[in-house]
């Protein structure tokens, strides 16, 4: 363990410098655009009409949403959670249980600095692997969420700067409108309490709101207003200001789900539980008052697209520099070396094998029934059909998105691609949904990893065979 240089890593998720769009940036744009056209049809005003309903109910805690654990623990996790540990994904590792996620946090630690936290990795390879990743899929949400919001490509720290041509042709194309949520709920771009970019966030559209309290990462108490509208002048907390900072898709979400699949991927004995770890992570961005559920699906869903593409080798996705951030140029063997030195680590910290510690859980992961049916209910979180065509229409992943089949394969070696893409076909969501146009990037908001990786756990070769 030793600590890595907090200027090389934490520099690469700034928001990005201004220039053209990547490749990688116009994919998830592409992917996503389905959200700028839900104004235009009765289905999509539907849509939104429930996201609302949901979000708001999910927020005052009306819902009867399955939990992991009982009230108030869901919004003060939400709170604990609005911090990011970017750098090692240590929050993240809650879903290796008791004993693995105790023996991941020793090693990858986070401290508070004056000007910014101090922090610790497993190893410099794992470090490599989640910076590089997180940034990549962090780098695709910040550009949609301006993009969507005003059709700009910078930050609200900097002049927004327009958008490329080839982005605007994108938006164009689909016949979409920027600032979807300020024109559904009424609330404008720029007007009063609404979000000066676009896209207001629901502690700011939605008329019910509950505050609660809570103490953060770094164990100081604040409340969920403070990292919504910034904290207070005596407020120890680090706290966040979201009033000028558009909503859709979630970057927590994209986090989340990024980190998470990769953990999950090199710890594969807890898979089921991490993605569980990484939707309760987005679920409660949405108790806290910060994003609506729309957000947390299309954060989730970019996260999969983009480590589908990084587990490809995909030169649209490896290989990018990004300010300081680190880079990759082969994904497959930066993660072969990131898991060797995640299970060393992790089996040196718990004097056992990986299988048997991942069987040492007291933790709210420790009930499957519990997870799937938590799980469950983020998929799609209630919302109507969009795209009817689509709605009862079984896509076959094979055909339409193969590496998709990576996020199984990688965690879960002796499954062939078609083995993998057929289990995922077999295990997903309903279709229409609203960003299930029939694309391949819309395929991957109906992935279902819970059902899909219990399914792959069942075909592990038996001892002896």
């Amino acid at each position: 363990m030793r600590y890595l240089s907090a200027l090389a890593l934490l520099a690469a998720f700034a928001a990005p410098a201004a220039q053209a769009q990547t490749a990688a940036n116009l994919n998830a744009l592409r992917g996503l655009v389905p959200f700028s056209t839900l104004l235009n049809s009765s289905e999509g005003k539907a849509a939104l009409e429930e996201n609302g309903k949901t979000t708001t109910a999910i927020q005052t805690g009306t819902s009867h949403q399955p939990s992991l654990e009982p009230a108030p623990f869901p919004r003060e996790q939400s709170i604990r959670d609005a911090f990011i540990t970017f750098a090692n994904a240590t929050q993240l590792a809650d879903g290796l249980g008791t004993t693995l996620g105790a023996a991941y946090q020793k090693r990858a630690t986070y401290s508070e600095g004056k000007d910014k936290p101090g922090f610790t990795s497993v190893s410099p390879n794992v470090a490599l692997l989640l910076a590089y990743s997180i940034v990549v899929a962090e780098s695709d949400s910040n550009s949609a969420k301006y993009f969507f919001a005003n059709g700009t490509q910078k930050s609200s720290k900097n002049p927004p700067q327009p958008a490329s041509a080839a982005a605007l042709e994108i938006l164009k194309n689909a016949g979409g409108t920027t600032d979807v949520f300020g024109k559904f709920f009424g609330l404008p771009a720029g007007g009063k309490g609404a979000d000066r970019l676009g896209d207001s966030r629901p502690f700011q559209t939605a008329k019910y709101f509950a505050t609660f309290a809570g103490k953060d990462y770094f164990g100081h108490y604040t409340s969920n207003a403070e990292w919504l509208r910034g904290p207070g002048p005596d407020s120890q907390s680090k706290g966040a200001n979201l009033q000028d900072n558009p909503a859709f898709p979630s970057g927590h979400a994209t986090y989340a789900y990024t980190g998470g699949v990769l953990l999950a991927i090199m710890v594969p004995q807890r898979y089921p539980q991490e993605i569980t770890r990484a939707a309760e992570f987005g679920n409660g961005r949405i108790i806290l008052g910060a994003h609506y559920a729309m957000d947390v699906i299309a954060g989730r869903t970019l996260a999969l697209y983009d480590v589908a593409q990084l587990l490809s080798n995909n030169p649209d996705y490896v290989g990018q520099k990004e300010g300081k951030s680190p880079s990759i140029t082969d994904y497959k063997a930066a993660l072969t070396a990131a898991r060797a030195d995640l299970v060393k680590a992790l089996e040196s910290g718990t004097g056992t094998t990986i299988a048997e510690a991942a069987t040492k859980d007291t933790s709210r992961f420790a009930h499957p029934a519990t997870n799937e049916a938590f799980y469950e209910s983020t998929q799609t979180y209630g919302l109507p059909v969009v795209f009817p065509a689509q709605a009862g229409k079984t896509e076959d992943v094979g055909k339409l998105a193969p590496e998709a089949g990576l996020l199984l394969t990688a965690a879960f070696p002796y499954l062939t691609l078609e083995q993998a893409d057929d289990i995922l076909t077999k295990t997903e969501g309903p279709g229409g949904g609203f960003l299930d146009n029939g694309s391949s990037f819309g395929l991957y908001s109906r992935l279902d990893l819970y059902k899909a990786s219990l399914q792959a756990e069942a075909l592990a070769p038996k001892s002896g065979d």
